[in-house]
């Protein structure tokens, strides 16, 4: 049986603090979605994502875990690994990108 933890922390909480962490470790392109909380209620899942003016979102880069009683970091995507899933984007969307800085 699940135990599921009712949270302390709201969705709008944690995305602020994923936003934070991605502002403070990563370019401003990338952005954080909406979070979803774990089943057992005990962190919030916010994807990391890619995104630009006009266009918007292109994909997701990654995904920070907010602990969902302590606005904790609990765990997230390599940086690196984020990079690179970033620069794939890029390239798939390139042309509607450059579009708008054209």
């Amino acid at each position: 049986m699940v135990t599921k933890t009712v949270p302390k922390v709201t969705a709008l909480e944690a995305e602020a603090v994923a936003s934070l962490f991605l502002s403070d470790n990563l370019p401003d392109r990338f952005t954080p979605g909406a979070p979803r909380l774990n089943a057992e209620g005990n962190a919030w899942h916010v994807p990391v994502l890619l995104a630009y003016p006009v266009i918007g979102p292109v994909g997701q880069a990654g995904e920070i875990l907010v602990g969902a009683l302590s606005k904790d970091i609990v765990s997230y995507t390599p940086l690196d690994d984020m990079r690179r899933t970033a620069a794939t984007l890029y390239d798939q969307h390139r042309d509607e990108i450059e579009a708008i800085i054209l």
